[in-house]
């Protein structure tokens, strides 16, 4: 007797939600079904969650493709890549592709996912008009994206904003245009939204808003928009990220039932018994969803019930939860985070260290979360809003998130303590006891087999730090952390074993190291050959000879370029005082030079904007004839010392802290470090100076001073670890170069104080200079010794300038024609 023929199994679409089906499916089944995909890109499946770090260029293509055509291969699975389906004949049970091909089925799964929305205004068809949805889309912005050039990016949704940072990146200006005065509205409240909007105006994004585009402008290329109100913007590129809409075209033309999307019943059943939906394309209970962790649940159960192992799984629905995929950018949305008249809200905002904390209420249940700044806890919040948990017992304390809360709030403090069936990766839906149970059985060993088997951290990866965890505590002692990320393409080396490497043979210049090191490129790249150059100039400054194209370019021209090509100077003002003669000097400069705008900084200086190139030397000659040198506002190196009055002026003041702060920036001025270095002086513990946000803080104490390391007043706060105690300002001084000293040595290039505090640990810290006072005072003679004698740079190269054309303006020349040739 023979056997029945293997049923075919054909899907449509060959993007995340459908392939996540399919593996779900061969893992239970993998003889079950003869698997056909149809995909209408070249490439096989990649993770879209991806493509804006792509575009931004913190990752390569191969990087996010997640199924190769090795990988269909090896699984029997037919991929016809750039060959969507054009027709579906279901009384045939037959599909038709775009080349003419017929196929059948036994079941088709439809996974067509969504369509970019394009708003239909005049010239929206032009050259330079693109969205963004695809691998092809990032292709076509970055063939535009060059510095200098204009973005503009339509739509302030959570793909908008992506997109908008992402061409930031790439050095262009960035204009985003919205119809509503908030952003992501779908996300956000309205101070959340006001937060991010500062946030992303002060890395650069400008914001026009709310506003109405009428038209495109251009002939046969985009030139710009124009508002219902007439105004226009200029643009080399303009981005349509206003939406998508389910891609519900095929089904509506076989027949099925859709409304907004394909609509589905628990089972993922559309109104063809034979035909399955998946994904974007799916409108469930009334709801379409765009987030991959809804999308892979529904995947899930398709595959349970295809391999006939749970006949019983069905979907019910998801709570969703959005991350800003922005570096440096924390933020997290879930659930109901507007509320009702019958909700409570708790609210914790902090706007100087920009952070907002936001929970919806309802009958002690948490139903909605709104986290910027600080999104440790979210995972935590979705995990209450799902299991409907009861908070009245930690409720007091929820808003500070589960490490504080103890027996309370059933909070574990790490890995160790948390259930198996907490979710770990949102995205895919895995759980810890998962990871657990794949690393043991399957005897993984590294992040990237875990991923590989369990998905966990493989999109958007904000979970990657507790996936480690996780696999380390599994592990045990058979644990052996990744390897280290080399430095860039030009070497398999990492920046901390460049350093090593530097420091113990002896590498006194950028070729020689290049040589020595086996360098793979010739010449290298901006990020290896600074990091080297700062390596260098650490261990060996007076042997070292280096290249102006080794530092970035704000330092080779010792002054900050600005967006529209000036450049700003920020003269030194020792711990932020000066005098009469000083300002009168600067106000004559400015007004000498016509200098366009004065600022007052946050550091206690002065800045002067809008600077042309070839006007620096002259200005910081005239600066030089008043004692006025470089701030180093424009590298990474020692900026300002922030002081308060103290006890010289101030009725709460403990000891003269202006003195203190003045005598440390004349100490340490002139010093390259890793990354920008800011210290402060507080005359009393009221600590007005705000020294315990500086990577090197001074405290007044009736007893002499305290000592703090480590901390960060940006993006993201960190408050200083005390690292001492001491009577005189002498110990201050021999502390403070100390510190540097060793952080100099001992951190990677661009690595601030609080991480490399936090990565060494404030107890190694003191063993070093607390507890070795022969060591705290070598390394302070070596830094002294470091940087005897001290010139101001402005003046090394306003004297050095015979023969530099660095500050000469471009001459505009005629076109060659054969005429002015001849």
């Amino acid at each position: 007797m023979s056997s029945s023929p293997t049923p075919h199994l054909l899907i449509i679409g060959n993007g995340m939600a459908g392939i996540r089906t399919v593996e779900e499916l061969t893992a239970l089944a993998p003889q079950a079904y003869q698997i056909t995909v149809f995909g209408a890109e070249p490439h096989g499946c990649y993770n879209r969650i991806l493509l804006s770090p792509l575009l931004a260029g913190e990752k390569s293509l191969p990087e996010i493709i997640t199924h190769p055509a090795s990988w269909y291969a090896e699984r029997g699975i037919a991929l016809h890549a750039s060959n969507p389906i054009t027709t579906i004949d279901r009384q045939a049970r037959r599909v038709i592709d775009s080349q003419g091909g017929v196929h059948s089925y036994d079941k088709l799964l439809l996974a067509t996912g969504s369509h970019p929305l394009v708003i239909p205004l005049p010239g929206h068809q032009l050259p330079g008009v693109v969205t963004f949805r695809n691998l092809a889309d990032v292709e076509k912005m970055l063939t535009v994206a060059a510095p200098g050039k204009q973005a503009i990016v339509i739509g302030g949704g959570l793909l908008g904003l992506e997109a908008a940072m992402g061409l930031l990146q790439q050095g262009m200006q960035v204009t985003v245009v919205h119809l509503l005065d908030i952003l992501m509205e779908r996300q956000l409240d309205g101070v959340a939204a006001s937060l991010l909007k500062s946030e992303l105006e002060a890395r650069g994004i400008r914001f026009h808003m709310p506003a109405q585009t009428e038209a495109i402008l251009g002939a046969s290329q985009v030139q710009g928009i124009r508002f219902k109100d007439g105004s226009v913007l200029p643009a080399d590129l303009v981005v349509m990220a206003v939406g998508v809409r389910p891609n519900t075209d095929l089904a509506k033309a076989a027949g099925l039932s859709c409304e907004r999307g394909i609509l589905v019943d628990d089972q993922l059943q559309t109104s063809d018994p034979h035909i399955l939906a998946v994904g974007e394309c799916v409108q469930h209970r009334g709801t379409v969803y765009g987030l991959v962790a809804p999308l892979f649940e529904q995947g899930k159960v398709i595959a349970r019930r295809l391999a006939g192992t749970d006949d019983a799984a069905a979907y019910r629905g998801s709570t969703t939860s959005t991350r800003l995929k922005v570096t440096g950018i924390e933020l997290f949305s879930a659930g109901n985070f507007l509320g009702d008249a019958e909700c409570d809200t708790i609210l914790f905002q902090d706007p100087s260290r920009r952070i907002y904390k936001k929970l919806v209420i309802k009958n002690h249940i948490v139903q909605g979360a709104v986290l910027l700044g600080d999104t440790m806890d979210g995972a935590w919040y979705m995990e209450l809003m799902r299991d409907g948990t009861d908070i009245t017992p930690f409720r007091h304390h929820i808003l500070f998130g589960r490490p504080h809360l103890g027996d309370a709030g059933h909070g574990p403090s790490s890995v160790a303590d948390l259930p198996a069936s907490y979710q770990v990766c949102g995205c895919n839906g895995v759980c810890k006891g998962s990871i657990e149970e794949s690393i043991i059985q399957k005897e993984l060993t590294t992040l990237e087999e875990v991923r590989a088997h369990t998905k966990a951290s493989a999109s958007c990866g904000s979970c990657t730090g507790m996936v480690e965890q996780i696999l380390a505590h599994t592990l045990g002692g058979d644990y052996v952390p990744a390897p280290v990320k080399p430095l860039c393409r030009c070497t398999t080396l990492s920046s901390d074993q460049l350093r090593i490497a530097v420091r113990d043979q002896h590498l006194t210049s950028v070729a020689t190291a290049m040589q020595q090191l086996a360098w793979q490129s010739q010449d290298g790249c901006p990020t290896c050959r600074q990091a080297l150059n700062y390596y260098i100039t650490v261990f060996w400054p007076a042997e070292h000879q280096e290249s102006p194209l080794d530092r970035f370019v704000n330092e080779r021209f010792h002054a900050n370029i600005q967006r529209d090509g000036t450049y700003s100077v920020v003269p030194r003002l020792w711990g932020g005082t000066t005098t009469p003669a000083q300002l009168r000097a600067i106000a004559d400069i400015a007004e000498r030079f016509a200098v366009p705008e004065i600022k007052l900084t946050g550091g206690q200086r002065i800045t002067l904007l809008g600077i042309k190139r070839e006007t620096l030397p002259a200005i910081w000659a005239a600066l030089g004839e008043h004692d006025l040198v470089s701030g180093h506002a424009y590298g990474k190196a020692v900026r300002t010392v922030k002081t308060c009055v103290g006890s010289r002026w101030c009725r709460f003041g403990v000891q003269d802290s202006e003195q203190m702060g003045v005598a440390l920036e004349k100490q340490l001025w002139n010093s390259w470090t890793s990354h920008k270095y800011k210290l402060a002086v507080s005359g009393c513990p009221r600590n007005c100076a705000e020294a315990t946000i500086k990577d090197f803080g001074v405290v007044a104490v009736e007893s002499g001073w305290e000592l703090h390391v480590g901390g960060n007043g940006g993006i993201k706060v960190r408050v200083t670890d005390l690292l001492c105690r001491v009577e005189s300002m002498a110990e201050v001084s021999e502390y403070a170069a100390a510190f540097l000293q060793l952080y100099r040595r001992e951190a990677v290039y661009l690595e601030r104080t609080a991480p490399w505090v936090e990565r060494v640990g404030i107890d190694w810290i003191r063993q070093q200079l607390v507890d070795q006072p022969a060591y705290r005072k070598q390394l302070h003679d070596a830094f002294v010794a470091a940087h005897q004698p001290l010139a101001d740079p402005w003046m090394e190269r306003v004297q050095g300038l015979a023969g530099t054309r660095d500050f000469l303006p471009l001459v505009s020349l005629p076109f060659p024609t054969l005429e002015n040739v001849a």
